[in-house]
């Protein structure tokens, strides 16, 4: 992946380096001597030997390396960074130049400027009949700087970064509502953003999904799955990229610009996309109402609403959502809504390759990434990554995608043994950059 600037980023709020100001960061080196005897948590278990954890990093954010052994005497190796509410740091969600292209925890660090970041979201790497995918499209919420960039799974479980002053960072279960209104008073649902029309992977979608499998109606989030839906309006903005997906005869694509006002209708959709603006694909149903009610010199306006699981809004600044799940973590206590995320059922229970973010009662978080598929790590089941977090003393904790995408990069350097081999290119990532 060549240079680009972060998508949905303010310019004030763009990638710098952190090697800048490194005497400052040399004041607050984090070091220890490798190995060294480090006891358990709340809840006591096998005892854990710290292998790494040399780093210059920021005063509150430090990294590890430890290896634990499990029940069956299986050892894992986890690599955890932790940032504390005093740490001069913020934690954001990136992605690369373009939500369509993918590139490596690594390289998003770098875009960033991240002393630390690892892999977020699940995205499109399942290639399912039908399903024109794009390797950064990510599957559920996303929402950078207060901006929305996907729209959730509904009710699938998300980690919410508040931003400055915000808050602490905590896990819920978030839905998006999407609304357009033309100027002619026309209202009607915007059914997804930055996503190919009528193609739902991971389904949770709304306004008449059908599971494509089976043709049957499907509302919730079907991990993997792919729903279809041939009535839909999907907006498009420039973090997407530099064109919209190429659409079939019958659909339609108005142009925005930054004020919402229509400059241009083509048939069918797909082109550049207005710099500055954005576009509103239709398909079916969906493409006849742009074309009654977004005609060239109008308005389109868009309500956005993301909500958790009692509400409220999670909206409010430069707040930051990450979709993923199933949740791990709750109350303390370990709390696995796999179902509800649209797992299988056998899934909790299958050791592989983690990546977890969980919160701490002071606030502080901690990303943890479990190694697998190696000689030397067995990987974590959900519940065991649950009992692992527990130990560090998280409250609340959400599981994010995995397997070979589990990477975590410490001072531009890998933290942890990605199962491939080498990092796989990740849609986004979690990074923690100095403020």
């Amino acid at each position: 992946m060549g240079p680009g600037r972060l998508s949905g980023r303010r310019p004030a709020r763009r990638a710098r380096r952190w090697a800048g100001p490194l005497l400052a960061l040399l004041a607050c080196a984090q070091g220890c001597s490798a190995p060294v005897p480090h006891g358990g948590g709340p809840a006591q278990g096998p005892a854990r030997t710290v292998e790494e954890c040399s780093r210059v990093l920021p005063c509150g954010v430090t990294a590890k390396r430890v290896t634990r052994h499990l029940d069956d005497g299986r050892a894992v190796r986890i690599s955890v960074v932790s940032v504390a509410p005093s740490a001069g740091v913020e934690v954001r969600v990136v992605h690369g130049a373009h939500v369509a292209t993918a590139g490596t925890v690594e390289q998003l660090a770098h875009l960033a400027g991240a002393v630390a970041a690892v892999n977020g979201a699940f995205f499109a790497t399942v290639e399912l009949p039908g399903y024109p995918g794009y390797p950064g499209d990510v599957l559920g919420v996303e929402v950078a700087d207060g901006r929305i960039v996907s729209e959730a799974a509904d009710g699938a479980t998300a980690l919410i970064l508040p931003g400055p002053g915000g808050g602490r960072p905590r896990v819920d279960e978030v839905a998006t509502r999407l609304t357009l209104r033309a100027d002619d008073g026309a209202r009607r649902e915007l059914d997804g953003v930055n996503r190919v029309p009528g193609r739902i992977l991971g389904c949770g979608g709304t306004g008449g999904d059908l599971l494509a499998a089976t043709r049957k109606p499907e509302s919730r989030p079907r991990h993997n799955q792919l729903c279809v839906d041939d009535s839909e309006i999907v907006a498009f903005g420039p973090e997407w990229g530099v064109s919209s997906p190429p659409g079939a005869d019958g659909s339609a694509e108005v142009l925005l610009d930054g004020r919402g006002r229509v400059t241009d209708v083509r048939r069918p959709a797909g082109g550049r996309i207005p710099r500055g603006g954005s576009t509103l694909a239709g398909i079916g149903e969906g493409a006849d109402w742009l074309l009654a009610h977004a005609r060239r010199g109008r308005r389109v306006a868009r309500d956005v609403q993301v909500t958790g699981r009692e509400g409220g809004s999670v909206l409010a600044g430069h707040t930051d959502v990450i979709g993923a799940g199933p949740a791990l973590v709750r109350d303390g206590k370990q709390w696995i809504n796999s179902a509800a995320n649209g797992f299988a059922p056998g899934a909790r229970d299958e050791r592989e390759p983690r990546t977890v973010a969980a919160v701490k009662k002071d606030g502080t978080l901690l990303l943890a990434v479990f190694d697998g598929r190696t000689a030397s790590s067995a990987g974590v089941s959900l519940v065991e990554a649950a009992e692992e977090v527990l130990r560090m003393g998280a409250v609340e904790a959400v599981n994010l995608d995995g397997g070979g995408s589990s990477t975590a990069v410490v001072g531009g350097e890998l933290l942890n043994e990605p199962s491939d081999g080498e990092q796989r290119p990740v849609a986004d990532a979690l990074a923690v950059v100095p403020r």
